[in-house]
């Protein structure tokens, strides 16, 4: 057992994983994946559209629903329609309003704390049924780096935003590390039910038998997290799974084209969709510079030293060791795709990479897109001397430094 500030600790990392570049399912997707595991949750139906949500509320089998936006996001009960209507999450009780609901949510973008101002498109609602729950927990399922295996981390305090928990209370934590191989042991998945205050022999043991499915699921399909929050102790003493957010790892995805095929590119920025195809690590921001940048950590210091010198990069993006002169056109037409970009700065430091190929990239890209915004290139290392002098030659207006400072510098003057 970690001690409570690890345990919190724990927590905060589970909240930076989910922010990462992995697969993320809708809600109702992950319900369907639960359920094939034999995890209970309510009856739920996606619909994509108003009328097709309609048919499903009249044939559900009760009125007392709850319809939910289906956008790849936190905070949507709370979240706001870019055409007004307000929440992402409402109780319904008549098919006639879940269609007037659906009607405002389907098509129309839904802006949360998570989304930015920019909002996410809602594709699909789901339809659930309402199951008031007596007590709500909080369960996932991590990889832990301190003991380099998955834990199981659960909460009595659920249906919250568990970060806070930890931070306020850490003994509110309890994590449970897994053994790999053999899985969650039935005995300690007792022993925690109990500890969290499930009342009954039923539902401790439904409780136990959750917790060990849920790390079957994990590790057979190469999840990266499952995050049920919350787990409800029902009235009549069962145990449901309420909600679900489920994340895979990318690199799992030659052997789980099942789970991948799900992925809804709808949910993400254009241009990391792009990005993606080309294999280049593309995050886009908010600001005016676009950067280009061979290696993580390069990139990483290039934009501390743009926002060092007042700027604001308009990206991440480290084309990699393996670039060709093709991915870097890929790269600038990537970057030309984004309207705010006032200039764009080039920052390579040549050591697999060689700077002759992202000189003849940016030449290339530089005549065939008609570049006409400044562009400001710095490049050191492997094949510096003939890239300069391919740049000299080209004739293109084309800014040259040795000093990353100074570069810098250059980049934001010009994108004022």
């Amino acid at each position: 057992m970690h001690t409570p500030f690890r345990q919190a600790r724990l927590l905060v990392q589970a909240g930076r994983a989910a922010q990462r570049r992995f697969l993320s399912l809708h809600e109702y997707q992950s319900v369907q994946l639960l359920n094939s595991y034999g995890i209970p949750t309510p009856k739920s139906i996606a619909a994509k559209t108003p009328e097709e949500a309609y048919s499903v509320a009249k044939n559900f089998g009760t009125d007392e629903l709850v319809i939910k936006a289906q956008v790849l996001a936190g905070g949507r009960g709370k979240g706001k329609f870019d055409n007004g209507f307000q929440g992402g999450v409402h109780v319904v009780s008549s098919p006639g309003q879940v269609k007037e609901y659906a009607s405002k949510m389907i098509g129309s973008k839904l802006i949360t704390k998570q989304t930015g101002s920019a909002g996410r498109i809602c594709n699909a609602v789901m339809l659930a049924e309402r199951r008031d729950p007596a007590h709500e927990y909080y369960v996932a399922v991590l990889n832990d780096r301190v003991t380099q295996g998955p834990v199981l981390v659960t909460s009595n305090q659920g249906g919250m935003n568990i970060e806070e928990v930890a931070a306020k209370d850490p003994n509110a934590i309890i994590t449970t590390p897994i053994d790999f191989d053999k899985g969650l042991d039935p005995a300690v998945g007792l022993d925690v039910s109990k500890r969290l205050g499930f009342k009954g022999e039923t539902a401790q043991r439904e409780a136990a038998d959750i917790f060990a499915s849920l790390y079957k699921l994990f590790r057979e399909k190469d999840a990266t997290q499952i995050e049920i929050n919350p787990m409800a102790e029902t009235a009549d003493g069962h145990v449901l799974c309420m909600d679900a957010k489920l994340g895979f790892d990318d690199n799992a995805e030659f052997r789980q084209q099942d789970i991948f095929s799900l992925r809804d590119i709808s949910q993400e920025e254009p241009s990391e969709v792009e990005a993606q195809k080309a294999n280049l690590n593309f995050i886009k921001l908010d600001g005016t510079i676009g950067c280009l940048v061979n290696g993580a950590g390069l990139a990483m210091a290039t934009m501390d030293v743009l926002s060092l010198h007042g700027g604001n990069p308009a990206n991440f993006l480290d084309v990699g060791g393996g670039a060709t002169p093709e991915t870097v056109k890929k790269a600038f037409e990537i970057l030309l795709s984004d309207p705010k970009v006032k200039s764009i700065f080039i920052n390579i430091f040549g050591g697999i990479m060689r700077c002759d190929y992202i000189a003849e990239g940016v030449i290339k890209a530089t005549k065939e897109l008609g570049l006409s915004i400044p562009l400001v290139v710095r490049l050191k290392g492997t094949k510096e001397v003939e890239a300069k002098e391919m740049i000299k030659e080209s004739g293109l207006k084309i800014i040259p430094f040795d000093s990353l400072d100074e570069a810098a510098a250059k980049a934001v003057e010009l994108a004022v």
